[in-house]
């Protein structure tokens, strides 16, 4: 197995949105925010090598947007999903499984793209999609408060295309040393990737924990559907981490990618970046 990291550009968001209750006195100095109060995040996504195999965790939120989208917002930087993918020496027809830990616009925009006729099509022809069963009828029926990050148009499609699974339905794992932790304070069963690689294992962290900044347990973002199932959450997932030496991998933290964990009298932090390109 081999791991690489996908970095599919930064994207703004609010930062009272991002830490909830936080004082911006205490978030502002963990991710400065600039004069309209929007902290830059990363769309960092995973790919796993596997024999013949090539799985994408989540896609960023993709280019095919309109200009208002994309100023609510503000997509920048230099990197991109397919320019990544080529700097390993892949296409995107390589791909032949993508994963969607949740379907928020940010973490499956990807995973749908116009072709040249500007109909809605997969960006991965030759994969298979996997959400849980669960999710998608809650992503596909969403309440009030969340539909502005469930776009039909980059969930349907996938359906339409004929390539959709569900993890939560299959009968084998997709690979012997990969599964599945689901969640629920952030959006209803949100599947968070444990990729056991070079005798570490490797939490993908997606939205529960979406940078380092939001290790404490108390700094739960306002997006939150169940911010105090988030808590336990969170308090769960750390502390077996901490006690089995796992590793975080972070989506959105702006610019660490992964790292260890300890234990201190504020409770449990970073102790060692880590990159997974040096494994």
């Amino acid at each position: 197995m081999k791991l690489y990291t996908i970095n599919t550009g930064h994207f703004k968001l609010d930062g009272g949105a991002m830490f909830g209750v936080v004082p911006k006195s205490i978030w502002n100095k963990l991710n400065p925010a600039d004069e309209n109060n929007m902290c830059s995040w990363a769309l960092r996504c995973l790919l796993i090598e596997e024999g013949n195999r090539l799985i994408l965790v989540d896609t960023g939120m993709g280019n095919k947007q309109d200009d208002k989208f994309f100023s609510y917002y503000y997509l920048h930087g230099n990197d991109s999903l397919e320019k990544s993918l080529n700097t390993y020496g892949f296409t995107k027809d390589d791909i032949t499984d993508v994963v969607l830990t949740h379907l928020h616009f940010d973490h499956c925009g990807g995973a749908i793209q116009k072709n040249e006729n500007g109909t809605l099509v997969p960006t991965f022809k030759n994969a298979t999609y996997y959400s849980n069963s669960k999710h998608w009828q809650w992503a596909t029926n969403p309440n009030p408060r969340e539909k502005a990050s469930f776009l039909k148009e980059n969930i349907l499609p996938i359906q339409e295309s004929g390539q959709l699974k569900f993890i939560n339905e299959l009968q084998a794992p997709l690979l012997p040393n990969l599964s599945f932790i689901e969640v629920n304070g952030h959006t209803e069963a949100m599947q968070l990737p444990l990729i056991n690689y070079k005798n570490n294992n490797i939490a993908y962290m997606a939205d529960l924990i979406p940078s380092v900044g939001h290790l404490p347990v108390p700094y739960v973002m306002g997006y939150d559907m169940r911010p105090l199932t988030t808590l336990d959450e969170k308090k769960s997932l750390l502390e077996k981490a901490v006690t089995e030496n796992w590793l975080l991998y972070f989506e959105h933290d702006p610019s660490i990618e992964c790292i260890s964990l300890q234990r201190t009298e504020k409770g449990i932090r970073m102790k060692e970046e880590v990159k997974i390109s040096y494994f």
